[in-house]
């Protein structure tokens, strides 16, 4: 959860890219949530708030709405599962809207279809709750980050 006074004014993705078809890839392993008190001039003090992150990839830079804005609502990226031993991947990316009407796209992967947007939270985004499949081991399918639960500012 952002700190008391504090909500998501950006966010950032751990991603890890396409490997090609020999290889498991997982693509979207973790969100964090750049939590400030609205003013962009702090962003160098904001509070990192994340769930569970899988073990592939790497943290790219935060995206940040417009100054004096936040995040309001999203909508997940996600690969539809796939039969016998095809490579599943689960998550790809993520889009967020901002206060100000702008939207977001992080800087995940392709693959997949964007799902329906979550209702608005007018007061902004302020704690996150990610689902993460366990490693599964050698010669098994991983898939990393498979869903998402943001919570609202209730004031």
């Amino acid at each position: 959860m952002c700190p008391e006074d504090t909500y998501a004014t950006g966010f950032s993705l751990k991603v890890e890219s396409y490997k090609g078809k020999a290889e498991d890839d997982t693509a979207l392993n973790g969100i964090r949530l750049h939590c400030t008190h609205g003013s962009h001039s702090d962003k160098s003090k904001a509070h990192t708030v994340e769930s569970q992150s899988g073990t592939w990839g790497q943290w790219a830079e935060p995206i940040w709405c417009p100054q004096g804005s936040y995040l309001t609502r999203f909508s997940l990226r996600v690969e539809q599962p796939r039969a016998g031993l095809q490579d599943g991947m689960g998550a790809t990316n993520i889009r967020f809207a901002c206060s100000g009407r702008e939207t977001l796209e992080g800087r995940g992967l392709s693959w997949g279809e964007y799902g329906e947007w979550s209702p608005p939270c007018t007061k902004g985004l302020r704690g996150i709750q990610t689902k993460q499949e366990p490693i599964r081991g050698v010669l098994v399918d991983d898939t990393a980050l498979n869903d998402v639960r943001f919570f609202c500012y209730s004031r």
